[in-house]
C-alpha cells in the first residue's frame, strides 16, 4: 500500500480509497487508529444528538404552559399565544444552529461508514468517494459545515417546528374566535393601540415566510443517512 505521508500519495489510488478489505486481512496501525477515530466521531453525533433533543423538549414544554395558562379563563390575553410563536421560532434559530454543528459529525462518520466499513465488508461494490480520504484529510485540518443556515432551518421545520408552529397559530386563531363568539374577531385580535387587522397581517406574512422557507426548492448538501426500500428484503434474508 502506497506510503500516505508521501508526496506521491494518490488518494483516488486502488489501494489507497479502498484500505477497508486490507484492514480487515492485515492487522495495521492505520485500522487501529480509524477505529478510535470512528468511536470518537460517533460520541460526537451522539452528543450533539442530545442537544438537538433538548432543544425539542424545551420548545414543546415552553409551548404546553403557554397554551394550558392561554385557555384557562377568557379574560387572559390572547396576545400570549404570539408571544409563544416568537419563543418557539427562538429555539428553532437555536436549533438549526446546533443541526449545523451536528451535521458536520454526521457527515464524517458517514464518509467513514460509506468508504472504510462498506468496503471492508463487501470490497466488490467499491467506494463512493474516490478521494474520500483527502476529503476527510482536509475537513480535519480546517473543520468546515457542510450546510447553510437556510437548509438548516428547512429541515428542523420540516421535522419538528412547522407542526409546532402550526399548533400555535390553530390555537390563536381559535382563541381570537370561537372562544370569544361575542366579539368581532378582527377587534378581539388587536393589541392595545395595534389594529387587530394588522396583527392579523403580520402573522400571516411571518407563516408564508415560514412555508416559503420549509418548501422552496433547493440544493441538498446534508448528507443523507436513510433511503426509501422494501423492508420484506432485509427480513427475508434473516
Amino acid at each position: 500500500m502506497t506510503d500516505s505521508n508521501s508526496d506521491e500519495f494518490d488518494p483516488t489510488a486502488p489501494d489507497q480509497r479502498e484500505i477497508g478489505r486490507e484492514m480487515v486481512d492485515d492487522s495495521t496501525g492505520l485500522g487501529s487508529v480509524m477505529a478510535h477515530v470512528y468511536r470518537g466521531e460517533i460520541d460526537r453525533v451522539g452528543t450533539w444528538r442530545e442537544r438537538l433533543d433538548e432543544t425539542t423538549t424545551w420548545a414543546v414544554t415552553l409551548m404546553a404552559a403557554i397554551l394550558t395558562w392561554a385557555f384557562s379563563s377568557p379574560d387572559n390575553p390572547h396576545y400570549i399565544l404570539l408571544v409563544g410563536i416568537l419563543i418557539v421560532t427562538i429555539f428553532l434559530g437555536i436549533e438549526a444552529r446546533r443541526y449545523r454543528d451536528y451535521d458536520v459529525f454526521r457527515s464524517r462518520a458517514r464518509v467513514i461508514q460509506e468508504n472504510l466499513f462498506a468496503n471492508a465488508l463487501d470490497p466488490s461494490q467499491g467506494v463512493e468517494s474516490h478521494d474520500w480520504r483527502a476529503e476527510l484529510s482536509r475537513d480535519y485540518r480546517r473543520p468546515t459545515l457542510k450546510v447553510s443556515s437556510h437548509e438548516a432551518l428547512a429541515n428542523r421545520l420540516r421535522r419538528v417546528y412547522l407542526a409546532l408552529l402550526s399548533v400555535l397559530l390553530v390555537a390563536w386563531v381559535f382563541r381570537i374566535t370561537a372562544f370569544a363568539p361575542r366579539q368581532d374577531w378582527l377587534t378581539t385580535a388587536e393589541i392595545a393601540r395595534i389594529p387587530g387587522i394588522a396583527v392579523v397581517a403580520v402573522v400571516g406574512v411571518f407563516y408564508v415566510v415560514l412555508l416559503g422557507v420549509t418548501f422552496w426548492p433547493h440544493e441538498r448538501h446534508a448528507k443523507g443517512e436513510f433511503r426509501e426500500g422494501d423492508p420484506d428484503d432485509w427480513k427475508e434474508n434473516r
